[in-house]
């Protein structure tokens, strides 16, 4: 790269010098001739005052050019371009020169130049004609003109100097520049190299190129959200395979229990009805404790890939916080707890049964987790476009430390009473899934001792387009 970059810098650096070159010899060269005409001009004007146009013209015009450089050469013709004397040959014989480009101007703008090879002398020469001021004639001064070729010679071993000079000072600097560029991207690479596995902690300089900045910001900024991805697919690992091993334990103690009751059936020792009747009562009961489990591992795994198959309806709000009342009622009964709503009559467009799971795990939990003679609140509210839920209990509480955790899978804060009670510990994790489903949030406020309170924010839009995505064509 570094001698890609200094060819391309040397190569336009060449080519400017050789432009700016020519540039500079054209506008010598312009100049030369704009101060020879201006020299032929005044000298006209000079002749032009002196000469007696009675007198002889030849004479006269012979006369002035001894005073002057012997390469000068006077003209005199009349305005049809006939000419009637001059230095350096017999006027006698020569042709008419009205057509003569320095003529023509002169006519009409009273002063012309021109500069051509001329046949008479055989050299390139610069002519300068004006109208006279004090005849009907036309003055013409010629001198050997080539330009800027004569001074070439003299001025050609500097100019190549000068070009020499500056070619080497430019390759220094361009040698400067492309290592002020190319070493900052040498150093990030290097850096780069560094990193190994998820070994990606980088350490830039800030460099005097801010587009080298950015190339160094962007590194740092994809290394982060690399480790942070390293770091989710690692932490899901985790939960996978702590999902696994807990729904492996969960299934494992009831099929054990079911397997226990049909070997002591099968063997005979439960003698009477009444202990037969018990072993198949609990066998029936333990697997229906193994379904709800399936089911609730099934649910949490088509939330989280969203494959389920929604059906969408409008939903009141106030009739599906009633019929859940009605469902755990009993269950409420049974722990001596209360139940409360305040419901605004809200509809929302989403799944009656996402919704009915909802609130169903949220006040089942704020009964089971409560004390005789408690209570369960349940608020629903519209706020603007959000349709706010918020179930509070004043039960035992929930520990600071696992608050963090209660959402996660089969994770109970106390073990033994989950347990007893028929939890699965997905409940939680279930509401969860189901809130992020309409991109909504969940959070907890609790107390030990003093009671729990969740609170569940959905965006209304957001089951509108939910709605959307997933209806059937």
């Amino acid at each position: 790269m570094k001698k890609a970059i200094l060819s391309r810098f040397t190569t336009v650096i060449l080519l400017a010098l050789i432009l700016s070159s020519m540039i500079s010899y054209y506008a010598m060269g312009r100049e030369m001739l704009e101060q020879n005409i201006g020299h032929l001009t005044n000298l006209l004007k000079v002749i032009d005052c002196s000469m007696d146009y009675s007198g002889d013209l030849q004479m006269q015009i012979n006369e002035r050019k001894d005073s002057m450089d012997e390469r000068i050469r006077i003209t005199i013709l009349d305005q049809e371009g006939k000419v009637w004397a001059d230095t350096d040959t017999s006027a006698v014989g020569l042709e008419n020169h009205l057509e003569r480009e320095e003529i023509q101007m002169a006519l009409k703008s009273n002063l012309g130049y021109a500069t051509r090879y001329s046949e008479t002398i055989r050299e390139n020469m610069l002519y300068a004609a004006q109208r006279s001021e004090h005849s009907g004639y036309i003055l013409r001064i010629a001198i050997p003109f080539t330009g800027i070729k004569d001074y070439l010679r003299m001025i050609f071993p500097m100019l190549l100097l000068g070009v020499a000079v500056a070619f080497l000072i430019s390759i220094v600097i361009g040698i400067r520049f492309t290592e002020t560029v190319t070493e900052p991207l040498y150093e990030i690479s290097m850096e780069m190299e560094k990193a190994h596995g998820e070994e990606l902690d980088f350490h830039f300089k800030q460099y005097k190129y801010e587009e080298l900045n950015i190339i160094s910001d962007a590194t740092m900024k994809l290394s982060k959200e690399i480790r942070d991805r390293i770091c989710q697919v690692e932490n899901e690992r985790k939960i996978r395979q702590e999902f696994f091993s807990n729904a492996s334990h969960e299934l494992k103690t009831p099929i054990t229990a079911i397997r226990g009751y049909a070997e002591l059936l099968d063997n005979g020792f439960a003698q009477d009805e009444e202990t037969k009747k018990n072993f198949i009562r609990r066998i029936v009961k333990t697997a229906e404790n193994m379904t709800n489990l399936i089911n609730d591992i099934l649910m949490i795994s088509r939330l989280e890939t969203k494959e389920a198959v929604v059906t969408f309806s409008e939903v009141r709000m106030n009739p599906m916080v009633e019929d859940v009342f009605e469902a755990l009622e009993p269950i409420a009964a049974d722990y001596q707890v209360s139940l409360h709503r305040e419901c605004e009559p809200v509809v929302v467009t989403a799944s009656a049964k996402q919704l009915h799971e909802l609130f169903m795990n949220l006040v089942g939990n704020g009964i089971k987790y409560n004390k005789p003679g408690g209570n369960v609140w349940v608020t629903v509210r519209r706020k603007g476009e959000t349709l706010q839920i918020e179930v509070r209990d004043d039960g035992v509480g929930i520990p600071k430390e696992d608050q963090d955790r209660i959402f996660q899978r089969f994770y109970r804060v106390d073990k033994g009473r989950s347990r007893k009670m028929g939890g699965t510990g997905l409940g939680l994790s279930i509401v969860k899934h189901i809130v992020e489903y309409y991109d909504g949030s969940i959070c907890l406020k609790s107390k030990l001792g003093e009671g729990s309170t969740f609170f569940v924010s959905i965006p209304m839009e957001n089951m509108q387009k939910n709605e959307e995505k997933h209806q059937i064509p």
